[in-house]
C-alpha cells in the first residue's frame, strides 16, 4: 500500500463519487415529494399520514448513523457500505410495490437505514483522504454534488408521477442504488484499514461515542449545527403542503419551485468555498447564524401579521437556506476535525444528533401544520436561535479549535 499525491483527476473522481454517496439519501427524501397526494389516494390514506413516512426516513437515518459509525471502523468502509446499498436497493423494491401505509413506513425506514450507510462512508471517507484544513472546501464542493438532489428529484419526481405513476419513482431509486454500488465498490480506493481492536460490544461503544461527545469542539458545532439544520428538515416536510395545499400550486410547478429554493443552497455552498480565502470557518458559522437567526425574525413577524404570499415565501426561505448553505460545511468540518483514529464514530454520532433533531422538527410539521404558514415559521426560528445560543455558549467552553500546519499535502492511499 503506498500513498501518492493526489492529481486532479483523481480530486474530481472522488468529488463526483463522494458526492453521489451523500446526496443518495436526500434525492430519496425529495424525488417522492411532488407524489404525496397519489400516493395518499392509492394507500387509502390522508396526505399528513404520507408526510409521517419522511419522519420515519429521518428516524432510520438517524439509528442507521450510531449503525454504521462502529462498523466503517472496525470493517473498514467498503463492507458496511457494500451491506447498506443493498438494503436500500431491496427496500426500495418493496416501496414499489407497497399496499398500505404501514408497511410503507416500515419500508422507508428499512431504506433510510440502508442509505444512511453512504452518507457516513462518505463523511468518514472525507476526514481519511483530505487533510483537515481541507476539509470544509471540500463539503462545499460535495454540496454542489448533493444540490443537484433537491434541483433534479422533485422535478423529475412531478412529472414521473404524473406520466408513469409514483411508484416508478422508487424503481428508479433502486436502479439508482445499484449504480452507486458498483461505483463506489469499484473506483473508491480503500481508505482506511480495518481496527480490529475496536469492540462492536454495546459498552465500548456507548464508552466510544460518550469520548467523542465530551470534545468541545464536537458538541458545540454538532449541536449548534443540528439545530440550525433542523430548519432545512422543517422546509423539506412542509413543503408539500406548504406549496401544493396552502397556495395551491400544482405538482409540476412544486418541482420546479423545490429546484430554484435549492440554488440558494447550493449557490451559498460555493460562495462558501470563496469567502474560506479571507475569513474562517469560526468566522463564516457566526455570521451566516446571525444572518440566519435575522431573517428569521423577519420571516416570523411577516407570517404572525399575514403579509406573505407564494412569492413572499419563496423570498424569506430563499435568505434562509443561503445563510444554512454557507454554516453547513463549516459546521460539518469542525465538528470532525478532532478525530482521525474514531472519524467513522464522530461522523455517525454527528449524523445522528443532526437527523434526530430533523426527525423531531418533520414530526412537528405533520402534528401542527394544517392551513396557515405560521407553524412553520416558528419551528424555524426557534432551532435558528437555538443554535446561535448553543454556539455562544459552547465556544467559551473550545481552549483552542483543532487544525492541521497550512502545508499539509492532500494524499490519497492505494
Amino acid at each position: 500500500m503506498t500513498e501518492t499525491t493526489m492529481t486532479k483527476g483523481n480530486y474530481i473522481k472522488l468529488i463526483l463519487i463522494l458526492g453521489s454517496l451523500t446526496a443518495l439519501g436526500p434525492f430519496s427524501i425529495d424525488m417522492y415529494l411532488p407524489g404525496f397526494a397519489a400516493i395518499a389516494k392509492d394507500l387509502n390514506t390522508t396526505v399528513a399520514e404520507v408526510s409521517m413516512t419522511l419522519s420515519s426516513y429521518f428516524i432510520g437515518i438517524s439509528a442507521g448513523q450510531l449503525l454504521y459509525g462502529p462498523l466503517l471502523d472496525r470493517f473498514g468502509r467498503k463492507k458496511p457500505l457494500f451491506c447498506g446499498l443493498l438494503v436500500y436497493i431491496l427496500a426500495s423494491l418493496g416501496c414499489a410495490f407497497v399496499k398500505d401505509i404501514d408497511t410503507f413506513m416500515w419500508l422507508r425506514f428499512l431504506q433510510a437505514i440502508g442509505s444512511c450507510a453512504a452518507a457516513v462512508a462518505s463523511v468518514s471517507m472525507v476526514r481519511d483522504l483530505f487533510p483537515v484544513k481541507d476539509i470544509p472546501k471540500v463539503f462545499s464542493l460535495l454540496m454542489l454534488v448533493v444540490g443537484l438532489s433537491p434541483m433534479l428529484a422533485p422535478t423529475i419526481g412531478g412529472y414521473i408521477t404524473e406520466d408513469y405513476g409514483w411508484h416508478v419513482v422508487f424503481l428508479i431509486l433502486m436502479f439508482l442504488g445499484i449504480a452507486i454500488l458498483v461505483a463506489s465498490q469499484i473506483l473508491l480506493p480503500n481508505s482506511y484499514e480495518p481496527d480490529l481492536s475496536i469492540s462492536l460490544k454495546p459498552r465500548p461503544i456507548v464508552t466510544n461515542f460518550i469520548s467523542i461527545l465530551r470534545v468541545p469542539q464536537f458538541y458545540t458545532y454538532a449541536f449548534a449545527g443540528a439545530m440550525a439544520f433542523s430548519g432545512l428538515f422543517t422546509y423539506v416536510a412542509a413543503s408539500p403542503i406548504l406549496f401544493m395545499d396552502i397556495f395551491k400550486v400544482e405538482p409540476k410547478m412544486y418541482g420546479w419551485i423545490f429546484a430554484f429554493m435549492s440554488m440558494s443552497f447550493i449557490g451559498a455552498s460555493q460562495l462558501n468555498s470563496l469567502l474560506l480565502k479571507r475569513f474562517s470557518s469560526e468566522q463564516m458559522i457566526f455570521g451566516s447564524l446571525l444572518c440566519q437567526s435575522i431573517v428569521s425574525i423577519v420571516f416570523l413577524i411577516l407570517a404572525m401579521n399575514g403579509l406573505l404570499g407564494l412569492y413572499e415565501t419563496i423570498a424569506m426561505l430563499f435568505l434562509f437556506l443561503a445563510c444554512l448553505g454557507i454554516s453547513n460545511p463549516n459546521m460539518a468540518g469542525l465538528t470532525l476535525a478532532p478525530f482521525s483514529r474514531n472519524a467513522g464514530s464522530a461522523s455517525s454520532l454527528m449524523g445522528a444528533i443532526q437527523l434526530g433533531l430533523g426527525a423531531l422538527a418533520s414530526s412537528l410539521v405533520g402534528i401542527f401544520v394544517k392551513n396557515t404558514i405560521t407553524p412553520i415559521v416558528v419551528i424555524m426560528t426557534l432551532t435558528t436561535l437555538a443554535a446561535f445560543i448553543i454556539l455562544i455558549l459552547g465556544r467559551s467552553k473550545i481552549k483552542e479549535t483543532i487544525a492541521l500546519s497550512p502545508d499539509e499535502e492532500v494524499t490519497m492511499v492505494h
